[in-house]
C-alpha cells in the first residue's frame, strides 16, 4: 500500500479505482474516464492533488535562493500572489523537476512540487537554502484540490465566497492569494479556467462533497492526463527528466537567459547547448489512423533518424490519438510511428491541441 491523501477514504466511498502514482494511492477514475474528461471541458471537475508537495520558503534571502535554483527568473514576480512556472535543473541542465512558485512577500515564496520528486526536491532545495539561512517548510497539514472547467468559478462561487472571501473570484490567471486559512490560486493543469485550492486537510472532505453538490464532478488521474496532454502540458518523468533539458523538451520559453549576470544551476550547460544548437526537440503528433500513441513507441523520421513518443493517448475532445515525441531537430511535418508492429503515418503539429475546449488542429 502506498501513501494516502486525506481524501483516500472518500475516494473509495465514491467508487474510485485506486492506482499507484509516484508512491501514492490515487484515484484513476470514479466511473467513466471519458465522461470525467468531457465534464472538465464542458462544465467543471475536481481533482485531488494533495500528493503534490506544498513548500514555503521563508527568510530574507528566499528570493536569492530561487534566483539561483530556477531556470526562469523570479525577478519577474513583482506583485503579491503572482505565479511563475519554471524548471529546476542540475549542473548538466537536466530537469530535476518542474514547479510553480508564488511570490507572497520579499521573504516568503510558496513552491508546489511534483509528488514523484518530492523527497529529492526537498533535499536539493534544503541543501542550497541552509547556507542562505532560508527556512524550508513543507506544509503537510494542507490538502490541495484543483477545480477546473469553464464553469469552475461559477459553480464554486458560493463555497469560495463563504470560506475564502469574494476576493478569490477576482483573482487573475496565474495569481494566488492567502485568504483566511486558504490559499487560492487561479492556476491548473487542464487548459481550462479554474482554481487550485490549498486548505487545511481537515476541511478537504467537506469541501469536495460541497463541490459535488454544486455540480462539480469528481475526476481522477486518467482524465487529468488526457486533459493536460490536449493542453500541451508536459508531464515530469515522461516528457522531461534529469537527463533531458528544457531546450529539447519544448520548454525553452521557461528559461530566462536575461539578465545575463544571473547565475542559476545548469546555466552554463544550457548556454553551451544553445550555442551549438539542440540535437533534439519535442513535438506534437497526431495519428489519423485508428490506433493509440503510447510512451516509448519508436518514431521514424523520413531521410533517416528516429525519436520516441514521450506521452500519448486517445484525445476525447479530438476523437483521435495525440502525443508528444522527442525527435531530431531537423524533423519536418511528417513522421511514422511503430504501433504494435505496424508503421503508421503521423503528422507533426504545434501544441496545444486544444485550448479552452476548442480544437486547434483538424
Amino acid at each position: 500500500m502506498g501513501r494516502q491523501t486525506c481524501l483516500y477514504d472518500l475516494h473509495c466511498a465514491l467508487g474510485a479505482r485506486m492506482v499507484d502514482f509516484g508512491g501514492w494511492d490515487m484515484p484513476l477514475a470514479y466511473g467513466s474516464q471519458l465522461d470525467e474528461h468531457h465534464a472538465v471541458r464542458r462544465v467543471a471537475g475536481v481533482f485531488d492533488v494533495s500528493h503534490m508537495g506544498i513548500v514555503d520558503l521563508r527568510g530574507a534571502r528566499s528570493g536569492e535562493l530561487l534566483r539561483g535554483l530556477l531556470a526562469n527568473d523570479i525577478g519577474r514576480l513583482r506583485q503579491t500572489g503572482k505565479a511563475l512556472y519554471s524548471c529546476m535543473l542540475n549542473e548538466h541542465g537536466g530537469v530535476i523537476d518542474d514547479l510553480i512558485v508564488y511570490y507572497l512577500a520579499d521573504d516568503w515564496y510558496r513552491v508546489v512540487i511534483n509528488a514523484g520528486t518530492r523527497e529529492s526536491d526537498l533535499a536539493w532545495i534544503a541543501s542550497h537554502a541552509e547556507p542562505l539561512g532560508v527556512q524550508v517548510l513543507e506544509r503537510t497539514e494542507l490538502a490541495m484540490l484543483a477545480v477546473q472547467g469553464p464553469q469552475a468559478r461559477e459553480l464554486s462561487a458560493a463555497l469560495l465566497t463563504k470560506e475564502a472571501g469574494s476576493a478569490a473570484l477576482a483573482l487573475q490567471p496565474f495569481f494566488g492569494a492567502q485568504l483566511a486559512d486558504w490559499f487560492v490560486a487561479r492556476t491548473g493543469y487542464t487548459g481550462e479556467d479554474g482554481f487550485e485550492l490549498m486548505l487545511p486537510a481537515t476541511q478537504a472532505v467537506s469541501v469536495w462533497q460541497r463541490l459535488n453538490a454544486a455540480g462539480v464532478r469528481s475526476c481522477g488521474l486518467g482524465a487529468r492526463d488526457t486533459l493536460r496532454l490536449e493542453a500541451g502540458m508536459n508531464l515530469y518523468g515522461n516528457d522531461m527528466n534529469a537527463v533531458t533539458n528544457p531546450l529539447e523538451s519544448g520548454l525553452a520559453w521557461t528559461v530566462a537567459f536575461e539578465p545575463g549576470d544571473r547565475q542559476f544551476v545548469g546555466r552554463s550547460a544550457l548556454e553551451a547547448i544553445r550555442a551549438r544548437g539542440s540535437a533534439r526537440k519535442l513535438v506534437g503528433l497526431v495519428l489519423d489512423e485508428r490506433a493509440v500513441l503510447r510512451s516509448h513507441q519508436r518514431v521514424l523520421v523520413p531521410g533517416g533518424g528516429e525519436g520516441e513518443v514521450t506521452s500519448g493517448s486517445f484525445s476525447p475532445t479530438l476523437g483521435r490519438s495525440i502525443g508528444f515525441a522527442r525527435v531530431p531537430s531537423a524533423t519536418g511535418a511528417q513522421v511514422e510511428v511503430e504501433v504494435r508492429g505496424r508503421v503508421l503515418p503521423a503528422r507533426v503539429v504545434k501544441v496545444p491541441f486544444v485550448r479552452h475546449g476548442r480544437a486547434l488542429i483538424h
